[in-house]
């Protein structure tokens, strides 16, 4: 490329004396919070929604980042579980799970994915499209929890009983190490009957009559589980949501950080950030 002087200065727009920057590539997955499960053969929370995708960051760029809390089980019979709060990175937000029906109160709360139904339900809760899985209805067991890679199982009955299983999490390697996230929890059983199992997410179980519902592990985005029942008015809790989480895989080292993230580590030649609590990343 020829050049102009005028008194020694290089006038053209280009100055291959100045320093050039590369535009980052950022590769994200946003999870937010599960639902909590459902009280009296409840049905399992909703697993978070799950966002995945590539942006491109310029230099100076700051993405703020939140992390979604996992909604609280439900304690007290006609209560449904609590919904889980939605996870931002920048202008990509994920949606809540929803929570858990109970037996007396029985459809599941639309999310991110559907809670499982309580006991008696018959129409499934909806998640948001491209983020998670309707839940199960619970007939008279409860059903299970969507996820963010699959429905949630129906409850049946009479024969055989079987309380739904959470709906499978997606299976990420963002990180390196291939891993679920986000799966649905299980509804809660009757009489003795065995709760549904948690989706490949580590979504909390639902439980057997006179136990509590199995609570969903932190930063995962799972749905907890629906509370069993041993007599007609003696229910048990659901369990809570597990909280979510935002991880950030880049082609460049970023400039600063806030929120204590985990990282940066080195994965196929990125440099991954993993946040459990809500920070900010300038690029």
């Amino acid at each position: 490329m020829s050049q102009r002087y005028l008194g020694g200065f290089i006038t053209d727009s280009f100055n291959p004396l100045s320093p050039q920057t590369t535009p980052t590539t950022l590769t994200y997955l946003v999870i937010a919070g599960g639902g909590g499960g459902g009280h009296h053969q409840g049905g399992g929370g909703g697993a978070g929604g799950a966002s995945t995708g590539t942006l491109t960051a310029s230099s100076g760029t700051t993405y703020t980042i939140t992390i979604g809390s996992g909604g609280a089980g439900s304690t007290c019979q006609n209560v449904k579980g609590s919904s889980g709060s939605n996870s931002v990175f920048g202008s990509v937000t994920s949606c809540g799970g929803g929570g858990g029906g109970s037996l007396y109160n029985t459809a599941g709360l639309s999310g991110g994915s559907g809670g499982g139904g309580g006991g008696g339900s018959t129409s499934p809760a909806s998640g948001v499209s491209g983020q998670g899985y309707a839940g199960g209805y619970g007939n008279a067991w409860g059903g299970g929890g969507g996820g963010a890679g699959g429905i949630g199982g129906n409850g049946t009955y009479p024969s055989p009983c079987i309380p739904g299983a959470g709906g499978v999490g997606i299976l990420s390697s963002i990180t390196g190490a291939c891993t679920y996230y986000a799966g649905g929890g299980g509804g809660g059983g009757y009489n003795g009957a065995s709760g549904g199992l948690g989706g490949g997410g580590r979504g909390g179980g639902g439980n057997t009559c006179q136990i509590n519902g199995l609570p969903a592990s932190v930063n995962t985005g799972s749905g907890g589980g629906g509370g069993g029942q041993n007599t007609p008015g003696a229910g048990y809790s659901g369990a809570a949501g597990g909280s979510g989480l935002v991880i950030i895989s880049s082609t460049k080292v970023a400039a600063s950080t806030t929120g204590s993230p985990c990282g940066p580590i080195c994965a196929s030649g990125k440099k991954v950030y993993i946040y459990r609590s809500s920070g900010s990343i300038t690029f």
